[in-house]
């Protein structure tokens, strides 16, 4: 019998809480659904913008799935209350994938993004790099201090991981994971090794 792929994200996801903000009735159920088979834990739906910060708030999920156009408040509002207080990971889905609308989402916290329709197997690898990126955040903490800093400090590393994975054929994690060594090692900044892949000056040692 081949071994299944699936079996290490099935078991991933049994950790993982998730609430959903979706104020289409059918869709929000083919989420809860789809999460549910796949092994993650909905804590909670809503299909209000206006109260959606209260659940996550009151439920402690690791990710929050949020569609922007919601009524009572959108969900760029939300995102942007639940990343400055660093409640968890924002997933954000939207029915336009207009540039605009795309850096929008990202300024107000959104880790990842699912254009609707969208399929089954879009959603788990959305989720996912949702996931990965709050946890690089997290490691951000103590480099800044405002929001505004911590957005573009993650910009920055961002286009610093982008040129070590063009450039050299690392994965993301592994990309990351040089960034946050080498300003561990210095003790200095993420944003300020990431500025200096960018301009040239660093690249990682190779035998």
């Amino acid at each position: 019998m081949s071994p299944n792929p699936r079996r290490g994200a099935i078991t991933h996801a049994m950790s993982l809480r998730v609430v959903i903000a979706e104020d289409e009735a059918i869709i929000r159920m083919d989420l809860r659904e789809t999460l549910i088979e796949e092994g993650y834990d909905v804590v909670g739906e809503t299909g209000r913008g206006d109260t959606v910060v209260d659940l996550v708030r009151e439920t402690k999920p690791d990710l929050a799935i949020l569609d922007i156009k919601m009524p009572g408040a959108d969900g760029l509002e939300a995102a942007r209350t639940i990343n400055a207080e660093r409640l968890c990971g924002v997933l954000m889905l939207t029915a336009f994938s207009q540039r605009e609308v795309v850096e929008e989402a990202r300024d107000a916290g959104a880790l990842a993004f699912l254009v609707k329709p969208f399929q089954k197997s879009d959603l788990i690898p959305a989720i996912e790099v949702a996931m990965g990126r709050f946890r690089e955040l997290r490691g951000l903490a103590g480099d800044v201090d405002t929001l505004g800093e911590q957005l573009e400090s993650r910009k920055v590393i961002d286009r610093a991981k982008g040129v070590l994975i063009d450039e050299l054929s690392m994965t993301e994690g592994d990309a990351f994971g040089f960034i946050q060594k080498t300003a561990m090692s210095e003790r200095s900044r993420m944003k300020d090794v990431a500025d200096r892949i960018l301009d040239g000056s660093l690249r990682p040692e190779t035998d």
